[in-house]
């Protein structure tokens, strides 16, 4: 049986996470009786990170979770770096949304109000003027209906309010934010910078920038250096929809958040042009749902938002809702990972650091910024993170070695080491697309999707610049025993930054949405996750989807209220 639902929403949201943890805390403070939809369970600040300061000992599995059940059910999540058996209820479990990988591709997902806001890691950087500007000057990719000019105040807006520690640089490729004082870096990185920075002039070390907090904002504390982060911040010291989005949300009494909320479908009324609401399957009832209003912000997430629209077919959009360009599901992203150089270093045996830094040191773009840096083997570029560190007792597990003397041993900290994975740019390419797969259907019966996502020459010559650059940087700083690595076995994915979907465009022809990531077909209807990315950058992304949603909400406030929609 179908329930209908007729409430006085002014806006819908589905999605909880990094972009529908703004579109509720933006449209609920301008006034709109705002409902949010999630799919997974409720997650309360503080009270609900029950694992957050739980020794090894404490876990059951000493962190680990037992082969049969990862393999039961997380054999795609596990492969995260945030995954084990302290985080492991914040994941989806793979058997019950199933997909289809005609080509590998790791589909990384959370199952819980906030998303993956609370397991991020927090990076945040802004694109740049040549960011937005690249599919033009080079072809690849149909061109931004957006430059840095039109995002920059919202950028700044966002920063103000998440809060985020870094260092100005000054640099054109990496534009400088609204910082709070920067993490320190510790003893080695401090030399890699100078020794980097000496042989190449035109790269620059840098310590990352983090939405976590060094000084506090209202209730919530400077980051104390406990870890992990992923499994929820108690003081609120790093941004997550529980910290910030969701407090501001209900603070206006504007909110009404409704997880265990499956959204497979937004209905379409072909009178009037305009979408009118959603279909819900509850997740632990299974009753079917439909709830109504004038805004629809899709927030899911890249490939759940491309879902929900090829779902929502109807007979003015038999290939999924604001399909015209058939550009929906198509030019698929995801930054290169798991390549670069590792290395050990000699020396400063009497310097150690404080805690557990949620953070690391971060290398801007250096390639094809102009014709002194130009490539020849690929276009776009890349970036490097990483994190220097002292090898901890661990280390005993590949020693020979016992009894107590061998053990004492490993109380002194071991030899420095240091990592440095690049985050490389990929091309929106049409032939990497998802699709439904109606032949394999979820636990509740609907069609999974169906990837096809391949690596093409571009990407192979960029990963193997990534290795050589990593490899000489360490190098020059004086590093020994330094091996480059490519996983070139770990399959698009994993960087967990998928985008497009959905892409931006100035043209309904080639795209789904324009410039205020409305829909080009069905204008009261928004997509503001990764979806909406017309290129990647090689910057992480999640601070792009806050402020592209920040700026869509004011737009589509302003709209409804000259109505417009």
């Amino acid at each position: 049986m179908n329930l209908h639902l007729k409430e006085p929403y002014d806006a819908i949201v589905v999605g909880s996470g990094m972009s529908g943890g703004w579109a509720m805390k933006e449209l609920c403070e301008k006034g709109l009786k705002t409902l949010v939809l999630e799919r997974g369970r409720m997650v309360e600040h503080g009270a609900d990170y029950v694992t957050e300061h739980k020794r090894p000992w404490e876990l059951r599995y000493r962190g680990k979770v037992p082969p049969a059940e990862a393999e039961r059910d997380y054999s795609i999540q596990r492969n995260t770096y945030a995954f084990s058996e302290a985080t492991r209820h914040f994941f989806m479990k793979d058997r019950e949304y199933p997909y289809v990988q005609l080509k590998p591709y790791t589909w990384i997902q959370a199952n819980v109000v906030g998303g993956r806001s609370l397991m991020w890691a927090r990076q945040s950087y802004r694109f740049s003027p040549m960011d937005f500007a690249a599919n033009f000057e080079d072809g690849h990719g149909v061109d931004w209906p957006i430059r840095y000019a039109d995002i920059a105040p919202w950028y700044d807006y966002v920063e103000h309010t998440i809060g985020v520690s870094g260092q100005a640089e000054g640099l054109p490729q990496l534009p400088d934010g609204i910082f709070q004082l920067p993490m320190e870096m510790n003893a080695l990185e401090k030399r890699i910078k100078a020794r980097v920075e000496a042989t190449f002039p035109e790269r620059t070390v840098t310590i990352g920038r983090t939405a976590t907090l060094t000084q506090a904002i209202g209730n919530r504390a400077a980051c104390h250096y406990c870890g992990p982060c992923e499994r929820g911040c108690s003081t609120g010291s790093y941004y997550s929809t529980q910290s910030v989005a969701l407090p501001a949300a209900r603070a206006t009494g504007n909110l009404t958040l409704r997880p265990h909320s499956l959204v497979h479908r937004v209905l379409y009324d072909p009178f009037k042009g305009r979408a009118t609401g959603v279909a819900v399957i509850d997740t632990e009832t299974g009753a079917k749902l439909t709830f109504e209003a004038r805004l629809i912000f899709l927030c899911a997430s890249s490939m759940n938002t491309a879902r929900i629209l090829l779902l929502s077919k109807c007979r003015r959009f038999p290939n999924g809702l604001g399909n015209d360009s058939g550009a929906l599901g198509r030019y698929l992203m995801d930054h290169h990972y798991h390549v670069g150089a590792r290395a050990e270093f000699d020396g400063h045996e009497d310097r150690y650091y404080q805690g557990n830094r949620p953070n690391g040191i971060y290398i801007p773009r250096f390639r094809n910024l102009g014709p002194a840096t130009h490539q020849p083997d690929f276009v776009r570029g890349y970036g490097f993170q990483g994190s220097a560190s002292r090898r901890g007792w661990q280390r005993g597990l590949n020693q020979s070695g016992f009894g107590a003397a061998f053990k004492h041993s490993l109380r002194t900290p071991g030899r420095w080491h240091i990592g440095l994975g690049g985050f490389g740019e990929t091309l929106p390419r049409h032939n990497n697309y998802c699709e439904l797969d109606d032949s394999v259907s979820d636990m509740f019966g609907l069609a999974t999707l169906r990837f096809h996502v391949t690596r093409d020459a571009n990407d192979l010559a960029m990963r193997r610049d990534m290795m050589a650059t990593a490899a000489e940087m360490l190098e020059a700083a004086g590093a020994v025993s330094v091996t480059p690595y490519d996983d070139a076995d770990d399959a698009p994915g994993l960087g967990n930054h998928e985008m497009g979907a959905a892409r931006m465009g100035r043209d309904p022809a080639t795209s789904v949405l324009n410039g205020h990531n409305q829909c080009h077909a069905v204008p009261n209807l928004f997509v503001t996750d990764g979806a909406c990315m017309t290129s990647s950058a090689c910057q992480n992304p999640s601070l792009t989807y806050m402020a592209l949603t920040a700026r869509a909400c004011d737009f589509a406030a302003r709209a409804l209220q000259d109505g417009v929609l």
